[in-house]
């Protein structure tokens, strides 16, 4: 299980070393078998910093190329040789100086060396956005605000992240610790018998509002044995985008690539406090109702990954009110009911096959969804 050192002073306001931290949660019974570095962008940047163009002229034996001079901010100008069709005098660019490690989509890596470039003299790249990790777009290099100082490091201007992640071999008997919180629960523990004091800081959810009742889903559970407890809401007037960058830097440091807002957020709640969630399209729970029942052995369900399953006869099934199965419940969601680009509204489960007991900490896990969706 991977913890997000990050993530996890979300919840404690601590500031140990990750190895000291790491050592407490294995005297905690908590195995940390190692300790990985994880960067939002491979390299962090280093060595690139923000230049402006003072000059830019005709490459003499390259029609595609411009040789420009460039100030890095300390006063002694470079000459870089520039194959974008887009820059020119005046502007401010990421520069990746003389001795920069840059890597590639694929992992590869390769240093910016001060080079001749049809006998033009090179010291430096100014780069496009996926060159250094910041998107996908090479039509031509990055063009910055002018009001960013000549020099600045670019992983100050893009808020480059650095997290420690914790491996956890976490055992069978631990299931309360599946989750930062749980973690971070146990953390504090220990820090109190050390004689530390913490606040155990638990989300807030004085921002949700109930604002209409008019998209009403009904639920049927005709086999209470299935399903001690099933329950949802429905929100509407959403806009399929990407997340902000900090939940998609959170997910990425455990291992998870972001998709879209909706999915990274019950991505992000599972992972935040072990509450599994899980989001239909609701215009395509025909008849709005849920029905949780189980279907014939051989039943044909296609899930998420778009591949043709036979359900066995004792899978618990999410379906709608014409028994179309949608989701094998806690496992696996439907294809056919999936959130798409194309999406306004949802129908976001939570669904428990347990005892009632644990009720009372899923309150909390899930009332925690609504402040995250409220920031996207």
């Amino acid at each position: 299980m991977k913890i997000s050192y990050n993530w996890l002073q979300q919840f404690l306001n601590i500031s140990w070393e990750a190895s000291k931290t790491g050592e407490l949660l294995t005297d905690l019974g908590l195995e940390v078998e190692g300790i990985e570095k994880v960067e939002s962008i491979k390299g962090s940047l280093e060595g690139i910093v923000v230049g402006e163009v003072l000059s830019c002229i005709q490459h003499p034996n390259a029609d595609k190329l411009k040789v420009t001079t460039v100030d890095l901010g300390d006063g002694i100008p470079v000459q870089i040789v520039c194959g974008a069709p887009n820059v020119a005098k005046g502007q401010k660019v990421p520069v990746a100086t003389v001795g920069t490690t840059l890597y590639t989509e694929k992992g590869e890596c390769f240093v910016i060396t001060k080079s001749k470039i049809r006998g033009e003299e090179s010291h430096g790249m100014i780069c496009a956005e996926d060159e250094i990790g910041l998107g996908k777009s090479h039509d031509g290099i990055m063009i910055l605000e002018n009001s960013i100082a000549s020099g600045t490091p670019a992983a100050k201007v893009f808020d480059i992240q650095t997290d420690y992640v914790f491996e956890i071999g976490l055992t069978p008997n631990r299931s309360d610790a599946m989750s930062h919180f749980g973690v971070a629960r146990d953390l504090r523990a220990g820090l109190m018998q050390r004689d530390l004091k913490f606040e155990l800081i638990s989300p807030s959810v004085s921002d949700f509002h109930v604002y209409e009742r008019t998209t009403r889903i009904e639920v049927e559970i005709p086999t209470k044995e299935l399903a001690p407890r099933y329950c949802g809401i429905t929100i509407s007037d959403i806009k399929i985008k990407e997340s902000p960058k900090w939940i998609q830097n959170r997910l990425k440091a455990i291992g998870i690539s972001p998709k879209n807002n909706i999915v990274d957020i019950t991505n992000y709640v599972l992972h935040e406090l072990g509450q599994p969630l899980h989001a239909f399209d609701a215009q395509k729970v025909k008849g709005n109702k849920i029905l949780i029942k189980t279907l014939e052995q051989g039943t044909k369900f296609t899930t998420l990954d778009e591949v043709e399953r036979e359900l066995s006869s004792e899978d618990i099934m999410i379906c709608d009110a014409d028994s179309t199965p949608l989701c094998i419940a806690g496992v696996f969601g439907g294809y056919n009911s999936g959130v798409t680009e194309h999406t306004t509204s949802i129908f976001l489960e939570r669904f428990k096959a347990m005892k009632v007991s644990q009720i009372i900490i899923d309150e909390a896990h899930y009332n925690s969804f609504t402040k995250l969706f409220k920031l996207l």
